[in-house]
């Protein structure tokens, strides 16, 4: 990952923690109650949510047994401990054994759901694959009019329909289309899904069985698109989805344009899947692979006042 992008995307997220971790680590501070309840209150901020409070609570368990003692010895704890929390969390996209690799991409309308797969087709294409987009978001004439101008503009395939068409009859002809160009990526658009909204996750469920009638072993991945920006909105969004789609990745997009970059602690724990890619800015190039290391550094970076 670009350290430099990441940073930057990070701002606000690093910018609401700088004020008050500055705060807590100032020289002289003493680790005691009222510093781990300011702690807690700053990882809030953060939009750590229920994560943050874990970690203060295993923070105060290390501090009563003498484990740590110090102010100074907190900001190295809570580096090992966010990282030990995304263990795991950063995997490269699938690539099928056999072309194609098909990509299934959900998420709610306004999370940068059609963005993110411009982006997406975009680093495929920029890695030598050939790459062919299904535009399933038929409800509205705005997501096919939006894709089939990325599709223009990168140079790539679209298949699609008229709008009202079937979701389910689109991803058909997509994938059967995908084989038979033997494309090595196909990205299928979804319609964009309140997850309160019961008839369209059964739709999900139909486009997903119709998907593995042409191809039994699709979709390879089912991406779920949040917008970060969404905080705590995210976290119950990923744990619905989860429930009608097997989710195998998350694109959190967005990550320029909030503070809350802390909430992929929170999704992670209600849905513990790999973060496939974060989106750092609005250009088309502006799509990174997750790796943990740079992106907990990216947050915790702040400066410690010295001693006088």
């Amino acid at each position: 990952m670009v350290f430099g992008k990441l940073l930057g995307a990070l701002k606000k997220t690093r910018e609401a923690l700088t004020t008050g971790l500055s705060r807590l680590f100032s020289f002289g501070r003493k680790l005691d109650e009222g510093f781990l309840d300011e702690l807690e209150h700053v990882l809030y901020q953060a939009d750590l949510g229920p994560f943050g409070t874990q970690l203060v609570e295993l923070l105060k368990t290390a501090w009563k047994r003498r484990e740590i003692t110090e102010v100074e010895q907190v900001p190295p704890w809570l580096r090992s401990q966010l990282l030990l929390m995304l263990n795991g969390a950063a995997k490269p996209i699938a690539r099928a054994a056999s072309k194609p690799t098909v990509v299934l991409v959900v998420g709610v309308n306004g999370a940068g759901k059609t963005t993110s797969i411009a982006k997406l087709a975009r680093r495929l294409q920029q890695d030598g694959n050939k790459v062919m987009l299904g535009a399933g978001d038929t409800f509205r004439a705005a997501a096919v009019e939006q894709l089939t101008v990325w599709a223009s503009r990168l140079d790539i395939p679209i298949v699609k329909q008229h709008t009202g068409a079937d979701p389910a009859a689109v991803a058909f002809d997509a994938v059967s289309a995908a084989v038979a160009r033997q494309v090595d990526y196909l990205i299928l658009d979804t319609a964009g899904r309140l997850h309160t909204q019961k008839n369209l996750m059964t739709e999900l469920e139909k486009v997903v069985r119709v998907v593995k009638k042409v191809l039994p072993e699709a979709p390879h991945e089912t991406l779920l698109v949040l917008d970060a920006t969404t905080g705590q909105n995210a976290i119950r969004q990923a744990s619905e989805f989860s429930k009608a789609a097997p989710v195998t990745g998350l694109i959190l997009a967005k990550m320029d344009g909030t503070a809350k970059g802390g909430a992929v602690f929170g999704i992670r724990s209600v849905l513990p899947v790999p973060v496939k890619y974060l989106g750092v800015g609005e250009g088309v190039d502006d799509l990174e692979p997750f790796a943990v290391e740079p992106y907990v550094d990216a947050i915790l970076q702040f400066d410690r006042p010295k001693p006088a």
